[in-house]
């Protein structure tokens, strides 16, 4: 199976396989934009994700040909910004009943008609048919012109699309593996960061937050007036833990509001559930910034690690350091193409 990814700034694609109880990473390629075109690949403000079908194919081509991948099943990842994620309370009642049920509810809480949405759901707490039992339903609703622009780009780079998916979905398969923990996600892509809450393997709340990466590049291109890869490169080498004290203090002005958010969402989890957070997981390109990690760990109080997503796999020795420097960027990719295995 093949997950895709497609970011902001680069798109990255995984080729994995099965054999038995074990998993092998069979091919992995990223792209970065710049590459390719002077903007992104992905933008908030149009309220999808592609610029041109043709940008796109053309850049999970060349990752396809160079990474040698041959497998046409590919399941594209959704971003958080391009769907609706919610739970809500059903009363009890029977398996047959909860799809009727769902579809009817799912109005109340996404901004789109429904009919213009292509809806995902799962129970995650209660039993079907238990009379006293009530159900709380995980919902993903993704907006059918998004699943129509992934049928198009999928066909245009020679591709099957098995299936899409929302990201939050998909990095807590590839990185969750403790189901009796409660774990807070925490995914800091370039454009946007999502905090997920994962109570015993099972995705309960999924929050979007404008914060990303980029803000922190952008920050430390105007400070020293470098090009947007060059501060890319010292931000990454030197962060939080930067000698030079206006990037250092700048880069902590700019991450303290998610903590606070992170804080928030810890507190209200809490409080609904009666339940704390037993650790906090860090994923996307901004995981590895330099001393982001402990400051997390200092501030919330809570044991932080950033899971490698290529841990379970089987590989080559020789790539052990690359792919555990990559892994918090391909997390996303990673989940996606797990799901298809798994189905």
């Amino acid at each position: 199976m093949v997950g895709i990814d497609i970011g902001t700034t680069a798109i990255k694609i995984v080729e994995i396989s099965r054999w038995g109880q074990g998993k092998t990473l069979e091919n992995y390629g990223e792209i970065k934009s710049m590459s390719l075109y002077k903007d992104s690949f992905r933008s908030i403000e149009k309220g999808n994700f592609l610029i041109s079908d043709y940008f796109i194919s053309r850049a999970i081509r060349a990752i396809l040909n160079e990474s040698r991948i041959k497998t046409k099943a590919a399941i594209f990842s959704v971003p958080d910004f391009s769907t609706f994620c919610v739970s809500f309370d059903l009363p009890p009642m029977t398996a047959k009943e909860v799809p009727q049920a769902v579809y009817y509810h799912a109005s109340q809480y996404i901004p789109l008609p429904v009919t213009e949405t292509t809806l995902d759901w799962r129970i995650i707490k209660g039993t079907p048919g238990d009379n006293q039992s009530p159900l709380k339903i995980f919902l993903v609703a993704v907006p059918n012109q998004i699943v129509q622009e992934c049928q198009r780009v999928a066909e245009k780079s020679g591709l099957e699309l098995y299936a899409i998916e929302a990201e939050a979905l998909g990095i807590t398969r590839a990185l969750v593996k403790d189901k009796k923990k409660t774990i807070c996600l925490i995914d800091i892509g370039a454009q946007s960061t999502t905090i997920n809450i994962v109570d015993r393997g099972n995705l309960k709340k999924s929050y979007s937050f404008d914060f990303a990466g980029g803000q922190l590049t952008y920050a430390v291109s105007s400070i020293l007036g470098l090009s947007t890869a060059e501060a890319e490169e010292i931000k990454n080498k030197q962060g939080l833990i930067s000698s030079g004290e206006n990037i250092a203090k700048t880069l902590y002005l700019l991450v303290d509001p998610l903590v606070f958010e992170v804080k928030k969402v810890l507190i209200d989890f809490f409080q609904r559930e009666q339940k704390e957070v037993d650790e906090i997981y860090l994923t996307g390109g901004t995981a590895n910034l330099p001393g982001l990690k402990e400051y997390f760990a200092e501030i919330l109080k809570k044991k932080v690690e950033i899971p490698n997503c290529f841990s379970d796999f089987l590989y080559p020795p020789i790539l052990e350091k690359d792919l555990q420097k990559i892994a918090p960027g391909f997390s996303v990719a990673v989940g996606a193409a797990l799901g298809g295995l798994e189905t």
